[in-house]
């Protein structure tokens, strides 16, 4: 049914393409349904977003009325605007593939019996978040996402051309503050904690968002330009300048590429260009016309 929505959305199914996004998404969404029965629910934990939310609705559920309510319905119900979202302003097959993963992790936390594998909050904070973190980081590097708050952080990373995962932690951290109030500070702060540490294994893993700057200093600029053009389809400007200890003219080109991308340009321009002194700058934002390959 999904390759079949797929096919209708796009018009194009890769096979091998596409049948290694469904791997992934298997693999993460299986990965993120066990650290949900393991690491989060044996430390009493709420991850944020949308998952968070529905076990935070489930433990509300037992606490006042004693019901043991399914994870799936509730996260798929909290996921239909995010999804929406995704599907109107980010891309149809993204949309399609996310949901596919939101359908998979309530399926596998569902069957999956819950595991103590220890009872230390601190270890299961950090690294419930590292594993949480993995699993969305697997789901980003093949265009698709966990739902809730990361359809929000995608699409403002693609309108603004900036890493807006930080900003989600934020809105994470509002949502948990909220829970502090209903069971407790411990329990909450302790989620702080794995959502900071998820929030940071993704910008280890996934650097998609991020952006470096380069100034290479180059006596061929046309081929430095040239090499940047035809790896990533970025413009770069051309400035004259003048060596300081030999007074010899020479050029500084100036570009701005996705962090993801700068260690290939760097080894293709210093393979072509060895003499070329190659400057990397984080770059923290970002205005004007940016290339960014649009999510399918």
């Amino acid at each position: 049914m999904v390759l079949y929505l797929i096919s209708m959305e796009t018009k194009i199914f890769d096979l091998k393409k596409d049948s290694k996004r469904i791997l992934f998404i298997i693999i993460a969404a299986l990965l993120m349904a066990v650290n949900i029965k393991t690491f989060v629910q044996a430390g009493n934990l709420l991850p944020g977003g949308a998952t968070g939310l529905t076990l935070l609705i489930q433990r509300i559920f037992k606490l006042f009325f004693d019901l043991d309510i399914p994870y799936s319905p509730i996260n798929i119900l909290l996921n239909a605007v995010p999804a929406f979202i995704g599907f109107k302003f980010i891309g149809k097959k993204f949309t399609i593939y996310s949901c596919l993963m939101i359908l998979l992790v309530g399926l596998f936390a569902d069957m999956i019996p819950a595991y103590t594998i220890t009872d230390d909050v601190l270890l299961v904070s950090v690294f419930g978040g590292i594993i949480n973190g993995a699993a969305i980081s697997i789901c980003l590097s093949v265009e698709s996402t966990s739902g809730g708050t990361d359809f929000i952080a995608i699409y403002m990373s693609e309108k603004k051309h900036v890493d807006s995962w930080n900003f989600v932690l934020g809105i994470n951290a509002v949502i948990l503050s909220v829970a502090g109030l209903l069971f407790g500070w411990d329990k909450a702060l302790y989620s702080i904690i794995f959502q900071y540490a998820s929030t940071q294994m993704i910008h280890i893993l996934f650097q998609h968002y991020q952006k470096e700057t380069l100034l290479i200093v180059t006596k061929q600029p046309e081929l430095v330009c040239g090499i940047i053009d035809s790896m990533c389809h970025h413009g770069a400007t051309i400035i004259k300048a003048e060596g300081s200890h030999e007074h010899k003219e020479t050029s500084i080109v100036y570009s701005v590429v996705g962090k993801d991308q700068y260690i290939s340009i760097v080894r293709a321009i210093k393979r072509e260009e060895p003499n070329a002194f190659i400057n990397t700058i984080d770059t923290e934002s970002l205005t004007g016309r940016f290339f960014q390959k649009k999510t399918e």
